[in-house]
């Protein structure tokens, strides 16, 4: 049998380049080698947008398209609704009942997200998120997570929940191990920040070949060049970070040409965004094609959904025998 895979997105909105390069490329690969689950986490994505939940219900299908534009493959890949799948919640209930605050509290993106809004202020589904992630990976027994190193702690936490439930009650569950992976982070356009579409420095996939070129010929770049000819500084230019994800293969003579001030800002620029629309041409082929005939993304959605509810309803059903709350069968 072949390692299975789960990985997926909270959709809070259209995906953008920066996902593309981070993750989005390597599923499109792994999808060959692996029985692969994608997972639309639109329960997560309330943790932060619970008080918008029409933009999750708008975004759902939004993100679906980006897979499947990108070159998901729906006979190759499962792609469900999280909410849908009823045993997920379940799961999260019953990991919670022995999952401690505070072992929650010293998860690094829990931590990080106290120091941002104040331990007093963070919901309880934001607390409990790596539980629900937990009930994510291990609902389909996934044994392959991909992951940055960052990442990596989040897993583990998976791991000794696994652990604990399979000492208390049977060894049912599987220990999902990390795929580990460059996980490159693309540079947003104002050249601060990480791509972030809430930050408005994002490139969205769905972008139109004016709009990707308007966006990166606005960009920032070396901000001590003030003349064609200065010499630059392409280590702090995002535009060369850029060079480097998307046109590899010569962004070692575009280093040397900006340091020695004999290509310009908006040369520069220009084959960047050459490189990324022709990257996104078949992006966008794709798309029109599922947006001509929007059913058959309900479809891919709702076969999907169904095939991880049939494997969802198989562990749970040794989930309640081991635990024993199989009472009437």
């Amino acid at each position: 049998m072949k390692d299975r895979i789960l990985t997926g997105d909270r959709i809070t909105g259209k995906l953008h380049l920066g996902h593309y390069v981070g993750s989005l490329k390597n599923r499109v690969e792994l999808q060959h080698k692996y029985e692969t689950f994608l997972l639309l986490a639109d329960v997560q994505a309330l943790t932060t947008h619970f008080e918008h939940p029409g933009l999750i219900k708008e975004n759902l299908r939004h993100v679906a398209m980006d897979y499947l534009a990108a070159g998901i493959d729906p006979n190759k890949a499962t792609i469900f609704v999280q909410s849908l799948i009823p045993e997920i919640a379940e799961l999260t209930a019953y990991y919670s009942m022995f999952v401690t605050v505070n072992s929650l509290r010293h998860n690094p993106t829990i931590k990080a997200e106290a120091r941002t809004r104040g331990n007093n202020e963070m919901n309880y589904g934001f607390l409990g998120y790596p539980i629900s992630q937990t009930a994510d990976i291990t609902f389909c027994k996934a044994t392959l997570v991909p992951v940055g190193e960052d990442q990596i702690p989040h897993i583990e936490q998976s791991r000794k929940i696994v652990r604990r439930f399979n000492q208390l009650y049977q060894p049912i569950l599987v220990e999902p191990t990390p795929l580990v992976g460059e996980v490159p982070r693309l540079i947003g356009l104002d050249g601060s920040n990480k791509m972030s579409k809430s930050m408005g420095n994002a490139l969205i996939l769905d972008s139109t070949q004016d709009e990707a070129s308007e966006k990166i010929r606005k960009a920032k770049t070396d901000p001590s060049r003030i003349h064609k000819n200065d010499p630059g500084h392409p280590d702090i230019c995002p535009i060369y970070a850029y060079h480097q994800a998307f046109r590899k293969e010569t962004s070692d003579e575009i280093y040397e040409s900006c340091k020695k001030g004999q290509i310009g800002c908006m040369e520069c620029k220009q084959k960047v965004a050459g490189a990324i629309n022709e990257l996104l041409e078949p992006m966008r082929d794709r798309r029109v094609e599922y947006q001509k005939n929007p059913k058959k993304v309900d479809e891919i959605l709702m076969a999907g959904t169904d095939r991880a509810r049939e494997i969802a309803k198989e562990t749970m059903q040794e989930v309640r025998e081991a635990m024993g709350l199989n009472y009437f069968s």
